[in-house]
């Protein structure tokens, strides 16, 4: 099973951004580096979510953000390692939207948030087109 490594620190900016966007979808990248069967993350870019017209229970990463992020990774000696996003309340399983455009070789961050905040955070890897759950572990700074 793979492991997505997760700092504290980058946990509570997810929640954060969740919910301040809360009821729309929000959505990012994870920076960091991967090696076998661990996925380290160093950090978490927000990217402007693009679909406008059911930003409840879609996304869009602007691609202007992606490359952004992918520059601001490679100068740092880091790599895009996944897109994170948020299920408003949904559980935070992938969606066939989700399956179709996601990549292997990423992980895909899902928070389920509601009004009151992050109900649960669960990260995925796409596998033969099918999604297969990834451990999330703390790490340090």
């Amino acid at each position: 099973m793979t492991t997505l490594y997760l700092p504290q620190s980058a946990r509570r900016e997810l929640e954060s951004m969740v919910h301040a966007d809360y009821p729309l979808e929000t959505c990012g990248l994870l920076v960091g580096q991967q090696s076998n069967d661990h996925i380290r993350v160093s950090g978490v870019v927000q990217a402007q979510n693009l679909n406008k017209e059911r930003a409840h229970d879609r996304y869009e990463l602007a691609p202007q953000d992606f490359i952004a992020a992918d520059t601001e990774a490679q100068k740092a000696g880091l790599e895009i390692v996944g897109v994170w996003h948020s299920h408003p309340d949904h559980a935070a399983r992938p969606s066939e939207v989700d399956r179709e455009s996601a990549w292997e070789g990423w992980s895909y961050l899902i928070l389920a948030v509601k009004h009151d905040g992050v109900h649960d955070m669960r990260s995925w890897r796409l596998v033969s087109g099918h999604f297969v759950e990834e451990s999330i572990e703390p790490c340090p700074q």
